[in-house]
């Protein structure tokens, strides 16, 4: 997947109004990622992704362990969401960076990537639209 491509997708599946939007929707969520994530895990998916975009995930040096509240609080302080739809938006925004991303990597490093930041369940909750796919995709090759 290219550059454009990427976030021609972030902005369809994000409802967001701007290519600009669709930047900042994306940087975010995956610089906060990479703030939680090993090194060696940010590399391997920012080599997976555009160069352009792969580099949010590369600029990181010291891995913090924090939940997945504190994850939409970064991404709510980082972002310019309005006050009374900041969670919600956030939320929503983080979900569909990473399911673009699950489309523009190998499955395998999803999965890499779950493992090793699902320290509880509340991180399930970034990997919603991601799991919905899965599932779609599995239904309709039963249909066949």
């Amino acid at each position: 997947m290219d550059y454009d491509t990427f976030l021609g997708e972030v902005q369809s599946r994000g409802q967001l109004s701007s290519r600009e939007d669709a930047v900042t929707a994306t940087r975010i969520t995956l610089e906060t990622l990479s703030q939680r994530i090993e090194p060696g895990q940010a590399e391997n998916l920012a080599a997976q992704l555009p160069r352009e975009i792969g580099i949010f995930l590369t600029d990181v040096d010291t891995v913090e362990r924090f939940e997945w509240d504190e994850f939409i609080d970064r991404i709510v302080e980082k972002g310019n969401y309005s006050p009374e739809d900041e969670q919600a938006d956030a939320v929503h925004h983080a979900r569909v960076v990473l399911d673009v991303v699950d489309d523009a990597i190998t499955d395998n490093a999803i999965e890499n990537l779950r493992d090793q930041i699902s320290s509880a369940d509340d991180w399930n909750e970034l990997f919603v639209l991601v799991d919905q796919e899965e599932k779609t995709v599995t239904e309709e090759q039963r249909s066949e």
